[in-house]
């Protein structure tokens, strides 16, 4: 048996006693390595092999499963992206969408939107829950997309959205009380729909990269 061939009996064993489900992410190629005690090509030759009998698949950037893979065009469905991420990704991915979301809301946004935006943050101060808290920040944000005015922006906000329900955000924030008076969101919504209102579309889109830092950083606090 050349190392190749014992590379794929050990990895076939490892996975046997390993008592992954399907879809489980196996450990990275190097802990692999170290563990099986294989090089790196031939630990990959071997995930080759079983890749082609269907026993694994591998997504670029996010490793080695059990299993088939979704299938063909579930891929990029809201459950099979939302299996393969993170919250810290689709706070990054907010990062990057929701600030321009906002500046094309400052040239787009039509009064009922300002007043729906005006409606929803006063809404939230009154609050009696962090769930009902919760349902009116989405609300707010939404709206922000919907001001933009443009279809496909609004469709992307909302399959992001989706995707963070789907994580359930719920396990990083279990909270039984209301939010406090001085929630740092009533402020920075306030400052946002300000900027919204006035036009001011370098305030808008800073103002919401600021306020989703805060998010992020309430969320994931420094150790």
């Amino acid at each position: 048996m050349d190392t190749a061939d014992g590379a794929l009996v050990q990895l076939r064993a490892y996975i046997a006693q390993g008592g992954f489900a399907l879809d489980d992410r196996l450990p990275p190629e190097r802990r692999l390595c170290e563990t099986l005690g294989v090089t790196r090509s031939e630990l990959r030759r071997a995930f080759a092999v079983l890749e082609s009998e269907g026993s694994v698949w591998r997504h670029v950037g996010r490793g080695t499963f059990i299993g088939a893979g979704p299938a063909q065009g579930d891929e990029t469905s809201i459950a099979a992206i939302a299996k393969r991420t993170t919250p810290r990704e689709v706070m990054h991915a907010r990062l990057l969408l929701e600030p321009m979301l906002c500046r094309e809301a400052a040239i787009h946004a039509t009064a009922e939107h300002v007043e729906a935006l005006r409606d929803t943050t006063e809404r939230s101060r009154q609050a009696r829950t962090w769930r009902e808290y919760e349902t009116l920040d989405n609300l707010f944000h939404r709206t922000i997309a919907e001001a933009t005015q443009n279809t496909p922006l609004i469709g992307m906000f909302d399959q992001l959205n989706a995707v963070r329900r789907a994580v359930i955000w719920g396990r990083l924030r279990q909270r039984s009380d209301r939010p406090p008076d001085d929630h740092h969101s009533f402020a920075e919504h306030e400052a946002i729909l300000d900027a919204v209102e006035e036009r001011d579309t370098a305030g808008a889109r800073d103002l919401m990269r600021r306020h989703l830092e805060s998010v992020g950083a309430s969320l994931f606090p420094s150790p």
